[in-house]
């Protein structure tokens, strides 16, 4: 089977489908189909030898149309029409991808999000990265959720020093203010600021940066509020393993999360909000409150902190969520659903 795999962006390029694709290309490649990938992404790196798969970069349209003549099936890793157009005249069997919302961040749409609508109609088979994608967006696709790097994210089982942290861009929509704003509360309460490892890490940078610094110094919060800037790789693994509960008290709906299994795969117990796809990524193990309300926030952590027994319930079911999103695993689904349509 010879699949023609768009990816809008691709590496060198960072963020969640950047990751996804190549993770689901290189399995493709190991499952025993040929896969191209084209993209809009450029790049010098001479290391792109080290992928199992061809890798085409802003193809002129004689490209394009021979990609699709030599193609058995087009699938797009989230909707690329301004590469997979010609699909128009060549009717390939066709599965699409959805990773976000079809829609702008305020939930209206403009032209290119109607035009994409359209074009979901015209695929075989659309997969969806969460059940709130799918309600929201397209209800006959199929579900499949994210996988995370199993092979970077792991418990090192080290010490742990502090309770929460944080990853994310600092911006309003993540809700990083809120957990400022539960480092506070928490700090009026004897039984919670005098345990040992009372305090909150932020990770990432963002346009609120400063503000948030400037709003730990006004509340008096500096020996319980640190920020470490952008982490990545084995440093950022490092970090999240010294904590016992990732934050993700997100106020936009997110479409997935990946975030919240990468912690988990840390050792961090996800505690999310519950709009979007966020409900996926945790599934049972972890907590979920109230998106953008402050008090069920606290309200949830402050029995959780309470109730280790209750902890100890949610953390037994990491092992088989995270065996879920492992690559080889959410792999598998993809191209089943890929090959299904072939055959």
């Amino acid at each position: 089977m010879k699949i023609l795999f768009f990816s809008y962006k691709f590496f060198p390029d960072v963020g969640g489908i950047e990751v996804n694709s190549e993770i689901l290309a290189n399995y493709f490649v190991e499952f025993g189909a040929d896969v191209k990938l084209v993209t809009t992404s450029s790049s010098d790196d001479v290391n792109e030898e080290n992928f199992l798969f061809q890798v085409y970069r802003n193809p002129n349209i004689s490209q394009l149309f021979k990609l699709f003549n030599w193609a058995d099936i087009v699938y797009e890793n989230n909707p690329c029409l301004s590469l997979a157009y010609p699909q128009i005249f060549f009717r390939k069997k066709h599965v699409i991808a959805l990773r976000t919302w079809v829609s702008r961040l305020d939930g209206s749409q403009a032209l290119p999000d109607k035009l994409k609508k359209k074009w979901l109609l015209k695929a075989d088979k659309i997969i969806a990265v969460s059940e709130e994608v799918r309600l929201r967006t397209f209800k006959d696709a199929v579900v499949i959720g994210n996988p995370y790097r199993a092979s970077l994210f792991v418990n090192l089982n080290i010490q742990k020093t502090r309770d929460f942290v944080f990853l994310g861009r600092v911006v309003s929509d993540k809700g990083a203010d809120m957990c400022i704003e539960l480092i506070r509360k928490f700090s009026t309460e004897d039984n919670f600021k005098n345990r040992r490892s009372f305090g909150l890490t932020i990770i990432g940078e963002g346009e609120d940066l400063i503000k948030l610094k400037a709003l730990v110094n006004k509340l008096g919060l500096k020996d319980y509020v640190r920020f470490t800037g952008i982490l990545r790789g084995e440093e950022l693994v490092k970090e999240l393993n010294k904590h016992f509960y990732l934050l993700a008290p997100s106020r936009w709906r997110e479409p997935f999360g990946n975030v919240a299994l990468e912690g988990m795969a840390s050792g961090c117990l996800p505690i999310v909000s519950d709009g979007g796809g966020l409900v996926d990524a945790v599934g049972n193990a972890g907590i979920i409150f109230k998106r953008n309300n402050d008090q069920d926030f606290y309200e949830k952590i402050s029995y959780l902190l309470q109730n280790s027994d209750y902890e100890n319930e949610v953390r037994a079911n990491f092992t088989n969520h995270l065996e879920n999103h492992k690559p080889q695993n959410v792999a598998k689904r993809y191209y089943q659903v890929i090959k299904d349509v072939y055959e």
